[in-house]
C-alpha cells in the first residue's frame, strides 16, 4: 500500500471465453494513479480500458493480479472500495421514467445517506440540471443525460471519479464545458481517472497518460514526458489557385503533399504555430479559400511509440 496512490492496479490479467476461444481483455496490466491528479487512460476502441474501468467498479471479476483503491484492497473489501469510487460509464443507462431529482434520490439511498446529508440539488445545480430536475429522463438530451451520468456518480461524495470516454458523441461545446468541470472537480481535490481516444481530451485535461492497446500499456508517464508523441499537426489548405505557385523555402520541409488544389502540410506545434504559417503563403501570394487542421491519429501515435519501444 502506498499513500501517494489512490489507485494501484498490479499485474492485472483479465481473458474470456468465447465460442471456445480465449480472448484476453486485460495482460499483465498494471498502473499507479497519483492522489490528487487527472489521469488518462488512452486507447483506441477495444484496447481494454473499459474491461479495466468493470473491473475497479466491482462489475467485472480479474482472473489475476491485486486492485488497491485509496489504501483499501478490492478483494479484502470490496463493498469499502465501492464507496471510494464514483464510475461515470461510457453508455447512456439511465431509467427514462425517472427525473433527474428522482435518480439522485435512489441513488444516494442505494449508499446509504441519509436525507440530512443528501446534496442533490447542489450537484443537479452545479451540473446546469437543476431546472430539469423534475423532467423525464426520457426528456433529456444526449449531453444533459452525460451530465446526469456524472451527477449520478458524485452523490456519496466519493474520493475517486472514474468517467468511461465521457465526451464521447458530444458536440465541441459541451466537450469543452465538461472539461471545465472534470477541472473544478480535481481543484475540490477529487483523484481523476479518465479513458478516452480523443488525444486533445488526454493533452487538455491529464497530468499523467497511460497508452494501452491490446489489453497492454505501451508507455505510462507524465503528460509533459510525452508530448513529444502529440506534437505533429496537420493542416490543408484549398487553395483557390494551385497553378504555377512557388512553395517558399522557409516551408518547404513542411510540405506533404499537394493535390486536387489542396495543399497539405504537416508542422511540429512547439516549433511551428498555425497563424505564422498562414502569413507566410499570403505574404507570397498563395491564396486559399478554405482552412483546417488537425492533430495525429492514435494509429499513428502507437506506430511512433512501438518503433521507440522496439
Amino acid at each position: 500500500m502506498n499513500k501517494k496512490f489512490s489507485i494501484e492496479a498490479k499485474n492485472i490479467t483479465k481473458f474470456f471465453n468465447k465460442n471456445k476461444y480465449q480472448i484476453t481483455a486485460l495482460n499483465n496490466f498494471s498502473i499507479n494513479i497519483p492522489k490528487g491528479s487527472i489521469y488518462g487512460l488512452l486507447g483506441p476502441n477495444g484496447a481494454g480500458k473499459s474491461t479495466f474501468i468493470n473491473i475497479l467498479a466491482g462489475l467485472v471479476k480479474k482472473n489475476n493480479g491485486e486492485i488497491i483503491i485509496e489504501g483499501i484492497n478490492q478483494d479484502y473489501d470490496s463493498k469499502a472500495t465501492r464507496k471510494k469510487i464514483g464510475v461515470v460509464p461510457q453508455e447512456l443507462n439511465i431509467d427514462p421514467f425517472f427525473t433527474p431529482f428522482e435518480l439522485l434520490e435512489f441513488q444516494a439511498g442505494l449508499y446509504g445517506i441519509k436525507k440530512k446529508h443528501r446534496k442533490t440539488e447542489e450537484i443537479l445545480m452545479n451540473l446546469g440540471l437543476i431546472d430539469q430536475k423534475n423532467a423525464y429522463a426520457r426528456t433529456l438530451s444526449g449531453g444533459m443525460r452525460r451530465r446526469l451520468l456524472i451527477a449520478k456518480a458524485l452523490v456519496h461524495n466519493p474520493e475517486v471519479i472514474i468517467l468511461d470516454e465521457p465526451t464521447a458523441g458530444v458536440d465541441v461545446e459541451l466537450r469543452r464545458s465538461l472539461w471545465q468541470y472534470v477541472k473544478e472537480l480535481n481543484n475540490d481535490g477529487k483523484t481523476i481517472c479518465i479513458t478516452t481516444h480523443y488525444l486533445e481530451e488526454a493533452e487538455r485535461l491529464c497530468d499523467f497518460i497511460t497508452i494501452i492497446n491490446n489489453g497492454e500499456k505501451l508507455v505510462e508517464n507524465k503528460k509533459e514526458n510525452l508530448l513529444n508523441y502529440f506534437s505533429t499537426r496537420k493542416v490543408k489548405f484549398d487553395l483557390i489557385n494551385a497553378k504555377n505557385i512557388t512553395i517558399p523555402k522557409s516551408i518547404e520541409n513542411l510540405v506533404d503533399k499537394i493535390e486536387n488544389n489542396t495543399l497539405y502540410l504537416q508542422y511540429n506545434k512547439k516549433e511551428r504555430n498555425i497563424s505564422e504559417l498562414i502569413n507566410i503563403l499570403n505574404e507570397n501570394n498563395i491564396f486559399f479559400s478554405e482552412i483546417k487542421t488537425y492533430d495525429e491519429d492514435l494509429e499513428s501515435i502507437f506506430v511512433k511509440i512501438t518503433n521507440n519501444i522496439k
